[in-house]
């Protein structure tokens, strides 16, 4: 794959055989963000799961004490008082069985997280084919089924963000943008990371994490010190 001269560049203050701690490999992250727009950082975490046992599955949330840097907007599926409570607590869209239509036939996916009440996920189900692909079918585990949906949309809003096995089985998940401090990207990665650590699956054997690398949508991998990320 032929990588730009930018792109290069970065790469050149990056040693691809060296670990870095936390600290240095966000700075670096931070560095080999060279696009013009404001860069996503993402951690990409390898776990020594076996995501085809179902005990071995991870699936969670966790909320980020600085966010995102991203706007989310919000749809809701609810009924009755639960609908004028999810448009008060600010959700971008909210509605039932009418919006099923607009979904799956005019292909309307103008939103980035689902939340449903549990009465409304026989309605939700029926979406299952355009919202499971997508990583958007709303779930227990990662808080988006349920009857608090003021509580659902404020976590949201405020920076929650889901994580869960991928077929490979590894994590990927944003943890802010280039444009935030040093601290704020530590502080995020390390509560990701304290989360994953809390989710590990009784079932998994021998090493956990085996690998974890920090990157810049547009620019090259990070790799960071497994072992100091439990510190």
């Amino acid at each position: 794959m032929k990588r730009g001269k930018k792109y290069l560049e970065a790469a050149k203050a990056i040693d691809r055989t060296a670990t870095y701690d936390k600290a240095e490999a966000v700075d670096l992250a931070k560095k080999a963000a060279f696009a013009k727009f404001d860069e996503t950082i993402e951690a990409h975490i390898r776990t020594g799961c076996d995501g085809r046992h179902a005990e071995q599955q991870i699936r969670g949330a966790v909320v980020l004490p600085h966010g995102t840097g991203k706007t989310v907007r919000v749809l809701v599926f609810a009924k009755g008082a639960k609908l004028d409570e999810a448009q008060a607590a600010g959700a971008d869209f909210v509605g039932g069985e009418e919006l099923i239509p607009k979904i799956q036939n005019d292909g309307w996916l103008d939103f980035d997280v689902v939340v449903s009440t549990p009465d409304m996920m026989g309605v939700v189900g029926r979406l299952g084919r355009v919202l499971g692909p997508k990583g958007l079918m709303p779930n227990p585990k990662a808080g988006t089924v349920t009857m608090d949906v003021t509580k659902a949309i404020n976590e949201i809003k405020a920076g929650k963000i889901e994580y869960r096995l991928d077929k490979s089985n590894i994590i990927h998940v944003p943890i802010g943008k280039a444009s935030f401090t040093n601290e704020q990207l530590a502080d995020n990665f390390q509560t990701l990371m304290d989360a994953i650590n809390k989710a590990r699956p009784s079932g998994v054997k021998g090493q956990f994490i085996k690998s974890i690398t920090l990157a810049p949508t547009m620019g090259p991998g990070i790799k960071v010190n497994v072992a100091k990320m439990s510190s």
